[in-house]
């Protein structure tokens, strides 16, 4: 994995904060180092592609497991984000400027993983006039023409500063699943997303619908931040008002004491809880475990997402 540096280094913005003890992982949501022929023959595409993942800059728990699978979580538009979210491990500060040739370098990533469905993240960058609008779109389209079998599905930043024609121009170069993660309950957004608005979050999503009906939209929440059930529970209720296709839930994990604290390990049976919950409010595909993240088995997911599109479109 990409050394670190060490937490004041890598977040100036949060080295003033008072340390917050880091919990011990219950059994469920402890992971296995990476290891094997697999992790390392991705690790080595990703270093020869000078690429950066999320798996690597969050610290994500699931990367050993996926980077074996060759699944690997591509990171645009630099390492370093405008935002200091207080829940991300992702550097904050001022970023490169825009690398012309990276939407290339991820088309032959693609390519040469034999990807069947790749997931394309960024940074926020509030510095770039249509907040990395137009890179997202190149990238889409730099991939489709290299694998064209291959679905994309992109993690996308909230383009707060943007005009509407951000948006547009990203849903244009039609990806197959538009994901953009709420992250949070709203009155925890001042805490743990102070750069961001829930309800704008919210329209964003709903926006691409309007849009693209045809397109699939997908967001996802951390718990074990402080929120309560209901609170999750009017989350779920305000997707689908949005039309959100595919809900994520996964348990919150502190990367560093300067972080926001684990307020609680949610079990695995509230977990499954949630899930009966948001399908009972009618979202074709839901992922709600400890260990749920955006990016995880969103291949496989993605094939379930399109199956119980078919299945309800069949019935109607």
């Amino acid at each position: 994995m990409r050394d670190l540096k060490i937490p004041s280094e890598r977040h100036p913005e949060k080295a003033h904060r008072p340390d917050n003890a880091q919990p011990r992982k219950p059994s469920w949501i402890r992971v296995k180092a990476p290891s094997g022929t697999g992790y390392q023959e991705t690790h080595k595409i990703m270093r020869e592609h000078n690429l950066v993942t999320v798996c690597e800059e969050a610290g994500c728990p699931n990367a050993g497991e996926c980077w074996s699978q060759g699944h690997a979580t591509m990171m645009i538009m630099g390492e370093i984000c405008t935002r200091g979210c207080t829940f991300c491990n992702v550097a904050t500060g001022k970023p490169d400027v825009l690398d012309a040739f990276e939407p290339g370098r991820v088309a032959d990533a693609v390519a040469k993983l034999g990807l069947k469905h790749v997931v394309i993240t960024s940074v926020d960058r509030d510095d770039v006039a249509d907040g990395g609008a137009e890179h997202f779109a190149q990238t889409i389209r730099a991939v489709r023409h290299r694998s064209p079998t291959t679905t994309i599905e992109i993690l996308t930043p909230d383009f707060l500063k943007c005009g509407p024609e951000a948006l547009e121009v990203v849903v244009a170069a039609k990806p197959d699943v538009f994901n953009h993660n709420l992250e949070t309950v709203p009155g925890l957004y001042p805490e743990v997303r102070p750069g961001a608005r829930y309800f704008h979050s919210l329209r964003l999503l709903q926006r691409v619908k309007e849009i693209d009906p045809s397109m699939f939209t997908k967001s996802g929440i951390m718990v074990g931040l402080g929120e309560d059930r209901q609170g999750v529970l009017q989350v779920m209720d305000d997707m689908r008002a949005a039309d959100i296709d595919f809900l994520t839930i996964g348990q919150y994990l502190q990367p560093t004491p300067k972080h926001h604290r684990v307020d609680r390990f949610v079990t695995p049976e509230e977990f499954a809880a949630y899930e009966k919950a948001a399908y009972g409010k009618g979202f074709l595909m839901v992922s709600a475990t400890p260990l749920t993240r955006s990016s995880y088995h969103a291949g496989d997911d993605f094939a379930r997402l399109r199956a119980a599109r078919m299945k309800k479109l069949g019935q109607a």
